[in-house]
């Protein structure tokens, strides 16, 4: 249980530092370059370094001013059909459900906010469908601090009209909406809404004792989405506070299963579609999924995620999609801090047995949260990528209370920061994975990625939302450059951004700083908006 896992944190924080360093106090941390600034070792199949320039597409410094804040989620489609493909995000503080629409130029972009406020009020998932089936992509909102909302797509007026909304009578009340997918379930070629209903904003733990069982829902329309009644639930599954709704045909029958999870007890499960009833109900078989170390462990070894993130991909190449996500290794109760990090979990030939957890590698101190998928070095095979949450107490479970707006004086290399990274496929994926590290900043939330070429020139690069950093808060995306000597790993589009910070020292568990905080540092400010 939670509970249990928290209270071990507590006891590795406590008995981690020795007692002469107690008295002692850590070594002082040496000046070191910034990950930043440091040469690339990446290389591509043909020897070239690899390094990022990061461009910005939709932040209050491009966009005229509106000060976007709490980038989290994010798609990208044709949404005006111009050929170009457009980027739909979310900004969970300020409540903005924004689109920055492409051109031939990936550094030109018109943006329109199609909702702020209330209606769109901690807005954390979007996701893109045609849902009146008019051939114009339409968009469906979880909002953490209200419901799901439906937004229609108003055609060739996309970039300059209304986009008449409706908030589903059947979506409202119901505590806070954390994930959505549209997808089609029911086989009929119509899609639904899949949607998971955490019934609380920023849960981080339960009061002791305290059990809720909110639900993972698909909602079928029949009419018109615009007409509340149209909207008609089904509740897929009960369980622990919902994390996760990720469509996937898990199985390869052919139709569309379901990824859920329960997020405080560190587990997931496949919601397996078995075709309709005679009602025209989804029939659902609920396969949880155990974890087994693909490596030699301790008898004592547990592996759990709830799979706060995470991607569908072939990795081994068997046909059968494997799942990348950030898992939590034990022995027994203790956490095992040297190896917890983003993962690969190989599907078994039988979805009854255990899926086979391969380490890709860890950020520790920082914290993955983005999840991406992608060749980035061209050589055939599927790289990982991984993006970190500043301001949290991984040890501790809970936030450090450092601000979102400007750089907090306590936090330090030891602390959990901003990073991103990514993971070179060995080729054998069950082998060692070489991490490369793009950039390290004090403040920087990174929730999504997407692996797009983005200025065709045949490469890989990186589009992302960037949160929990006050005004460089946005969206923005990482052009891949290839080079024959090994320049800097990363170019900043600003030259005054937060702070950027070298690797973590070896001894980061000495230096970690013990404050922790259960509730969110935005969760002021996000009231805030909404009254305004």
């Amino acid at each position: 249980m939670q509970s249990t896992i928290l209270q071990s944190r507590r006891q590795l924080l406590a008995v981690c530092v020795l007692p002469v360093l107690a008295l002692l106090g850590p070594a002082p941390i040496q000046a070191a370059r910034s990950v930043n600034d440091t040469p690339t070792t990446a290389q591509a199949g043909d020897g070239a370094f690899i390094s990022w320039v990061e461009h910005r597409i939709d932040d209050e410094g491009v966009n005229g001013g509106i000060a976007i804040r709490g980038g989290d989620g994010l798609e990208m489609a044709d949404i005006d059909r111009d050929g170009y493909p457009d980027i739909v995000s979310v900004h969970e503080d300020s409540h903005h459900l924004r689109i920055a629409f492409g051109s031939a130029d990936p550094d030109r972009w018109q943006h329109i906010t199609v909702a702020r406020g209330s209606i769109v009020g901690a807005i954390e998932d979007v996701a893109v469908g045609d849902l009146n089936g008019d051939g114009w992509l339409d968009l469906v909102a979880a909002c953490e601090e209200a419901h799901l909302a439906y937004f229609q797509n108003p055609g060739a007026a996309a970039r300059t009209a209304d986009w008449p909304w409706l908030i589903p009578e059947a979506a409202t009340g119901r505590g806070s909406w954390l994930q959505v997918a549209v997808a089609d379930l029911t086989g009929d070629g119509a899609v639904e809404v899949i949607a998971a209903n955490k019934g609380f904003a920023d849960v981080v733990r339960l009061p002791e004792g305290q059990r809720v069982d909110n639900p993972t829902s698909m909602f079928r329309i029949t009419g018109d989405p615009l007409n509340g009644a149209a909207w008609q639930e089904q509740v897929l599954m009960r369980d622990g506070i919902p994390n996760q709704a990720i469509v996937v045909d898990a199985d390869g029958d052919g139709r569309a299963d379901v990824l859920a999870a329960s997020r405080l007890d560190n587990r997931m499960m496949l919601l397996l579609n078995r075709g309709i009833d005679r009602e025209g109900r989804v029939q659902i078989d609920r396969q949880p999924l155990a974890l087994k170390a693909g490596f030699p462990v301790a008898a004592g070894w547990r592996g759990a995620a709830n799979a706060f993130n995470a991607e569908f991909a072939d990795l081994n190449r068997d046909t059968r999609l494997d799942l990348l996500v950030n898992v939590l290794e034990f022995d027994g109760a203790d956490p095992m801090w040297q190896h917890t990090g983003l993962a690969w979990l190989e599907q078994p030939e039988d979805l009854q047995a255990p899926w086979i957890v391969h380490r890709i590698g860890t950020l520790l101190p920082d914290w993955v949260i983005g999840i991406g998928v992608g060749d980035i070095d061209g050589d055939g095979d599927l790289d990982a990528i991984a993006g970190g949450y500043s301001g949290l107490n991984v040890l501790q479970g809970g936030y450090s209370g450092a601000s979102r707006d400007e750089d907090d004086a306590s936090v330090t290399a030891a602390s959990s920061v901003a990073r991103i990274a990514w993971f070179q496929n060995p080729g054998d994926p069950a082998a060692e994975w070489m991490r490369h590290d793009i950039s390290r900043r004090v403040r920087g939330m990174y929730d999504a990625f997407l692996v797009r070429d983005m200025d065709g020139d045949g490469d890989a690069d990186l589009v992302a939302t960037r949160g929990n950093s006050g005004e460089f808060d946005g969206v923005f995306w990482l052009e891949q450059r290839r080079s024959v000597e090994p320049p800097p790993a990363f170019a900043a589009a600003r030259t005054q951004d937060s702070r950027a910070l070298p690797l973590p020292p070896v001894d980061w568990r000495d230096r970690y700083d013990a404050d922790v905080e259960y509730v969110a540092p935005n969760k002021a400010a996000q009231k805030a908006a909404l009254e305004e």
